[in-house]
């Protein structure tokens, strides 16, 4: 059935004018809500409860809540909630989000008002609507919520909830999770310029690190304290996945504030297997073992466009069109532990370490031979069949697995004895 047909029937039942809800109808839709969940959720807004169930929802615990439920009834403390802008039916909006927990279990919420709940509250959120969010179940709270504020907290387990306020590690942080509390380190900031949905608009962008490990950040409205070198406390942070890894946001409802004391940062990255990497779908700091294979094409001496920066191809850029290229090195080699692949990605200073040359050194070379393939042939000649250890950042998607080096240092593990430990792994 079209937008249209349903439309029409809801207007033929509801009595009221076809556009109107037809206009509902699509701006519901356009948020990712199914349609008969959009469907149900106007015949509230219009005041027939003659369909998806009537009357008022019947109670569940969370861990009972599915999306096929449309709307339930449901009483849960509120572990997060934190306020975030969006742009929605093309304007401004501001929501509450978070998490909602009771002795069963837990649930992700979006909340189209601003209701005055806080973390620690105790809540029944009688006829709030279930869509299917990410593959799980979330509750809407909005004008057909009716919201009251219970006196007698629930007793949840530690099993089921984290901290009430949402304090977190970096390792800890998932890509959907909101209204997140760290402590960190600034170790990295940079501030850009870029093409917003309102125009130019000025942002930092950087690297937060703490004791469990490291992630990549965005502050959408600068604030004079997270810089370079600074320890600072976020609140109301939610973390979006980029490039295959999760990044913290730090918005204009975060609340950001300097700490007396250094936060210590971990060294190490995680070391794990090519194959158990990758299956993550991506990490932002992991060190990998494996041997290369080869060299792909677009390795050694390469030229790049001078707008976007992104690899021209005999002058042309995908984006620009004719441009003069700018000369780079990069190489693009395939690692290999036996239980998956991975292209490493080397840039120029990485890249300058195992060609033996710097790009005066390459360009020299290709000038000589007159092909600038004899860069990538020195390149293979060094580092085919070496076993390598990488660190850097890994994202997936469906061209394979990309590992952004900051570090590729010939191994120096012992065959030998990494086999009997895998061997005595095995045997116990």
């Amino acid at each position: 059935m079209e937008l249209d047909d349903h439309a029409e029937e809801l207007a033929s039942d509801l009595g009221v004018d076809k556009e109107e809800v037809k206009s509902d109808l699509q701006n519901l839709v356009e948020y990712s809500v199914p349609v008969d969940e959009a469907k149900q959720s106007l015949r509230r807004k219009y005041g027939d409860g003659s369909s998806g169930g009537g009357g008022t929802p019947s109670a569940k615990n969370v861990a009972d809540i599915t999306p096929e439920d449309g709307s339930v009834t449901v009483t849960g403390t509120v572990l997060t909630a934190g306020k975030r802008s969006i742009r929605y039916q093309g304007s401004d909006h501001v929501i509450v989000e978070g998490q909602l927990a009771d002795e069963t279990g837990r649930i992700d919420y979006t909340a189209w008002e601003d209701f005055g709940f806080e973390a620690g509250d105790t809540i029944t959120a009688g006829n709030a609507g279930v869509r299917e969010w990410d593959g799980e179940p979330e509750l809407n709270v909005g004008e057909s919520t009716a919201l009251s504020f219970e006196s007698d907290s629930l007793e949840i387990s530690d099993e089921i909830s984290y901290e009430i306020g949402g304090e977190a590690e970096l390792t800890d942080l998932e890509a959907g999770d909101r209204a997140r509390t760290l402590e960190v380190a600034v170790l990295e900031c940079e501030r850009r310029t870029i093409d917003g949905r309102d125009g130019e608009t000025e942002i930092l962008s950087g690297v937060l690190g703490d004791e469990s490990g490291r992630l990549p950040f965005t502050n959408w409205d600068p604030v004079p304290e997270i810089e370079e070198g600074a320890s600072v406390r976020i609140e109301n942070a939610y973390v979006q996945e980029f490039r295959g890894v999760p990044e913290v946001n730090v918005s204009e409802f975060s609340g950001v504030s300097a700490l007396e004391r250094e936060i210590d940062v971990g060294s190490d990255a995680t070391t794990m297997d090519v194959g158990e990497a990758v299956r993550t779908g991506g990490i932002y700091d992991v060190e990998l073992v494996g041997n290369a294979l080869a060299i792909r094409d677009g390795s050694g001496l390469i030229q790049r466009c001078p707008e976007c920066y992104r690899v021209i191809q005999k002058g042309q850029c995908r984006t620009h069109g004719d441009v003069d290229g700018i000369d780079d090195l990069r190489v693009k080699a395939i690692l290999d532990d036996g239980t998956g692949t991975v292209t490493a990605i080397l840039d120029d200073e990485l890249t300058q370490q195992v060609y033996g040359g710097d790009l005066e050194d390459a360009l020299e070379a290709a000038r000589e031979a007159m092909d600038q393939e004899v860069v990538a042939d020195e390149i293979r000649e060094n580092v085919v069949g070496r076993e390598y250890r990488v660190r850097g950042h890994l994202s997936v998607d469906e061209y394979g697995a990309n590992l952004d080096a900051e570090t590729f240092e010939e191994s120096d593990d012992d065959p030998a004895a990494r086999a009997s430990a895998f061997l005595e792994e095995v045997d116990a």
